[in-house]
């Protein structure tokens, strides 16, 4: 609707479908795309309009039904039965129509979200180890250029532990930054998208907790072995180190 008519209310307006005119009585709410059908890009016609004005038959070529879940085979083998019964058919006639069930396309469609999941999966685990690795060597920096500090620190009392938790903190700090940014870009770019392209999104509390808790362990993890490279250091060669 959006293509024909904008921002505006379309409800009352009229539309050319196969140049007849159609009054606008309602708008469905947003589906979106289902395997090759979009939901969205249908337009819904009374059923003797449609065959007298539109297609100029007389006759119902295809049928789609709605089915209760965990009842889709006792739904086929009835829709089959009742199909030869109305056109008095035999069971070996049964190939004059065809029965789709979309359970088969659903699996299918599962199996490949599956699989595309186990994929991006496998990416977003190679981007935090590199992401980790990249932190690990941003501390260990930090580490060379800051002995000093950490043997004054030593020298007036500072413990491993306490000098420990200080590099661990500072780079779980640093992978957590870094995660709420990617978070907030992540978000902007879901909202761009679905204000331009029409699609609908939505963003998971969930998913955005996860994202952020898993950037903190990551930073954690892999901020450990600096973090207790520093609390090592000796602080007579640390306050020697130029």
């Amino acid at each position: 609707m959006k293509n024909l008519f904008g921002n505006e209310n379309p409800v009352g307006k009229y539309i050319k479908i196969n140049r007849k005119q159609f009054r606008v009585i309602g708008i469905l709410p947003v589906k979106g795309a289902q395997g090759y059908r979009d939901g969205d890009d249908m337009v819904i016609v009374p059923l003797n309009t449609a065959m007298k004005r539109l297609f100029g038959t007389n006759y119902v070529s295809s049928v789609a039904v709605e089915v209760q879940d965990g009842k889709m085979s006792e739904t086929e083998t009835y829709l089959l039965q009742t199909m030869l019964e109305r056109n008095k058919l035999t069971s070996e006639q049964a190939d004059a129509f065809r029965i789709r069930n979309m359970s088969d396309m659903i699996q299918m469609l599962t199996s490949t979200t599956q699989t595309m999941t186990m994929l991006l999966g496998a990416v977003a685990g190679i981007s935090l180890i590199v992401g980790g690795i990249g932190i690990m060597n941003i501390m260990l920096v930090s580490v060379s250029e800051r002995t000093r500090e950490i043997g004054l620190r030593k020298a007036i009392g500072a413990t491993k532990i306490a000098v420990l938790l200080q590099f661990l903190i500072e780079s779980s700090v640093l992978s957590l930054l870094g995660g709420i940014l990617g978070v907030s870009l992540g978000i902007g770019i879901s909202v761009v998208v679905s204000k331009v392209a029409g699609w609908a999104t939505f963003i998971s509390t969930f998913s955005i907790v996860l994202a952020v808790g898993f950037s903190a362990i990551v930073g954690i993890l892999f901020g450990l072995w600096p973090a207790k490279k520093a609390s090592e250091l000796s602080p007579i060669e640390a306050l020697r180190y130029d």
